[in-house]
């Protein structure tokens, strides 16, 4: 069934065009939504990348870019998102050998839009200063590092290989920070809290026991948990994006993997976790790939369903 607090957001026009009722929704079948999808032509498709669009070790395959080759052939637009920042995925096109950039940008998880399109950058729902301190009160029962993004650093609770990482792979200067106030000197769109795999679960269901009115935290790896705006969503930003370029939400292709992909993959037309992917958000998803991210799951997927 789709994630219920997307549907609970949602306008009751809204709530129209996805066939809800106060018993739930009724979504087409998938040869029914693949085939009004391929009847009106598909016109944009959107991954996240860990665990769904790249492999284990963060490599785009050749028969990946291939695909996205094909997509850019076609005219059919492809973007990415995720929970790093607009800065580091405007460079991951040319990382992986592609001469032209993407055409929507998602990120720090929905707080950041980039519309290629029409050359626009949108911020949305930054965490106040207040709640970025009292996520650090909560987290103080767990045993995790803290951190966030400032301009092209990486500022961090303490050094450590897991945060070091982190800072290689976004591609910023870490940071260890003298005071943790400095975490709250200002508004930001994520705090995140490097933590240990074993304990994910319990952080994850304390979380659920004491929510915030204002700001949800919530699993995007195996050991990050990070905290937003409860407002932020990748499915935000992808609405925003699709209102101003007239794209409905069937016209659309998402694939995820974890739990901040759910409502991206509940908006879209067709939504697809990967065969890898959490329980909760197969659970949500219109299908599910045959292959994982390290067999090319996403490109088979677009060959045998979009691109024969």
């Amino acid at each position: 069934m789709r994630n219920r607090h997307f549907l609970n957001s949602l306008t009751n026009s809204e709530k129209v065009s996805y066939n809800v009722t106060d018993r739930g929704i009724f979504p087409q079948t998938l040869q029914a939504k693949e085939q009004s999808i391929m009847e009106k032509n598909i016109r944009l498709v959107i991954c996240d990348i860990d665990s769904t669009l790249v492999t284990s070790e963060r490599e785009l395959t050749p028969r990946t870019r291939a695909v996205i080759h094909q997509l850019h052939a076609k005219g059919i637009y492809f973007g990415i998102a995720s929970g790093r920042s607009l800065d580091e995925l405007a460079k991951k096109a040319a990382l992986w050998g592609i001469s032209y950039p993407f055409d929507i940008l998602i990120g720090m998880n929905g707080s950041e839009l980039w519309d290629n399109l029409h050359q626009k950058e949108f911020s949305y729902f930054k965490m106040k200063k207040a709640w970025i301190k009292e996520t650090m009160e909560l987290m103080k029962l767990f045993d995790s590092n803290c951190f966030i993004y400032r301009d092209d650093c990486l500022l961090c609770e303490r050094d450590d290989a897991q945060m070091r990482k982190s800072a290689l792979t976004s591609d910023k200067h870490m940071v260890v920070v003298d005071s943790l106030s400095v975490m709250y000197e200002q508004e930001n769109a994520k705090i995140m809290y490097r933590v240990k795999e074993d304990i994910v679960d319990e952080i994850e269901q304390y979380l659920n026991r004491h929510p915030s009115p204002y700001y949800k935290g919530f699993k995007t790896q195996p050991t990050l948990i990070e905290f937003a705006d409860k407002r932020v969503s990748k499915a935000y930003a992808l609405k925003k994006f699709c209102e101003c370029n007239r794209i409905t939400p069937e016209e659309v292709v998402a694939f995820g993997d974890t739990t901040n992909d759910n409502d991206m993959l509940a908006y879209s037309g067709l939504g697809v976790c990967m065969i890898n992917g959490s329980d909760d958000t197969k659970a949500i998803a219109d299908d599910i790939t045959a292959y994982s991210n390290d067999e090319d799951g996403f490109a088979r997927y677009m060959e045998e369903h979009f691109l024969k």
